[in-house]
């Protein structure tokens, strides 16, 4: 067994697994005992900035017990992005330069479905965030976040479209909604989309990351730095907080966001969880209530990537969330899912984090709306984690930048 897995956990196995090999097995450890610790960053802050709260930062560190496994499914596909799992055990994957392609259960990767839009993927941009109908069984519906260049700039947009019979292209394909004001940017265009349980959708957008466009975070007149709840038809929800509101458009959720790339909700309270990249430092974990402003770029526990202080260099605010963790130094946080499976009993309700710089998955453990432990799976991969999501089968599987289709459990 690799040595960093000896001595990050506890009764774990590996199996690596490629293209379909299977790799050699090992043996996992016994010791049943689950361990907390000193917190797993150990690095230097880039801040003295104080928490609001105690647990709002370096939680305890955890270690899993349950032996596991992890496969390595796949390592060919091309900068995957979003991942959302087909009703039958295969999987539909975004790729960031503009494909869409299923993928089986065993990680074999169809061709590119035709007929989905021209994406820019310069920066940041691309084919993006991933939702399947929740009666596509019926409807064969399936929606997706990308990057659109228009005349005066480009904005994070969300098409649908129907995938054909023969699974070979999408069908009817066309743009429901577009987070407006365009920019010139190709950076921070968040781009994750989850349905809720009304059948409506969430979408998480960026504020492009300029200064000039910061501020349109605070702007309920903007579509940038917001979570937006829409229809299937990309029309604002009934009942949304700022619905009839002078000033404010209909279709924002929540405000006051940096570059939202998690959304999910928890299996047992309902509740909107999103996680968001900060500048240096600063990477946050907000429970989303409606209407609520979230802060950036007014607060925030992070610095310019210069090093220098952002805005008045305060953390709290009157009528400002805080959030229920953050992390400093980043480690990126994109796609995120609770796990509700009954396979590792002691994972149950715990969130899971894909890092990109920090190269891991984070499992929290969330108590009372509060993170009481924090472990890091998969460090010695050394891979950036893009996206993670529970199949139908109840176990993990996680996509990288690098190609790689992960499937993570119980032994």
């Amino acid at each position: 067994m690799n040595k960093h897995y000896s001595k990050l956990m506890v009764g774990v196995a590996i199996l690596v697994a490629s293209c379909g090999t299977q790799g050699e097995q090992s043996e996992p450890i016994t010791d049943s005992s689950e361990v907390t610790s000193a917190p797993v960053e150990t690095k230097e802050a880039n801040t003295d900035y104080e928490p609001a709260f105690e647990g709002q930062t370096r939680v305890a560190g955890i270690e899993t017990t349950t032996p596991y496994e992890v496969a390595v499914l796949n390592s060919t596909l091309s900068r995957p992005w979003g991942i959302a799992a087909l009703p039958d055990g295969r999987f539909i994957v975004t790729e960031k330069g503009g494909t869409m392609r299923i993928v089986a259960a065993n990680g074999a990767a169809g061709e590119p479905l035709q007929e989905v839009p021209e994406v820019n993927d310069a920066g940041q941009g691309g084919l993006l965030g991933i939702a399947l109908d929740p009666a596509f069984d019926q409807t064969r519906m399936i929606y997706w976040a990308f990057s659109e260049s228009l005349a005066d700039g480009n904005v994070t947009s969300v098409a649908k479209g129907k995938l054909s019979a023969d699974e070979k292209s999408l069908e009817d394909v066309e743009v429901i909604y577009r987070a407006t004001p365009a920019h010139e940017s190709t950076l921070h265009y968040g781009g994750r989309l989850i349905f809720g349980k009304d059948g409506n959708l969430f979408l998480s957008t960026g504020e492009r990351s300029d200064l000039e466009t910061r501020p349109q975070a605070q702007d309920l007149n903007s579509g940038l730095g917001k979570i937006i709840r829409i229809t299937t038809d990309g029309e604002p929800v009934s009942g949304n907080p700022f619905e009839g509101r002078a000033g404010a458009r209909p279709e924002i959720y929540s405000y006051g966001h940096r570059n939202v790339q998690g959304i999910a909700f928890h299996p047992e309270t309902g509740d909107l969880w999103e996680t968001e990249f900060g500048p240096r430092g600063g990477d946050e974990l907000n429970r989303i209530e409606p209407g609520k402003n979230y802060g950036w770029p007014v607060i925030t526990y992070g610095v310019e990537y210069s090093g220098e202080p952002i805005g008045d260099a305060i953390q709290q605010k009157e009528g400002m969330e805080q959030p229920v963790y953050y992390w400093d130094p980043v480690i990126s946080p994109s796609g995120i899912t609770f796990y509700n499976g009954d396979e590792i009993p002691e994972w149950k309700n715990n969130l899971f984090i894909s890092a990109l710089s920090g190269q891991h998955i984070s499992r929290l453990v969330i108590e009372n709306d509060k993170v009481v432990g924090e472990e890091r799976l998969l460090e010695d991969q050394n891979q950036r984690f893009r996206d993670i999501i529970q199949g139908r089968d109840g176990a993990l599987y996680a996509i990288t930048d690098q190609g790689r289709l992960y499937k993570i459990s119980k032994k």
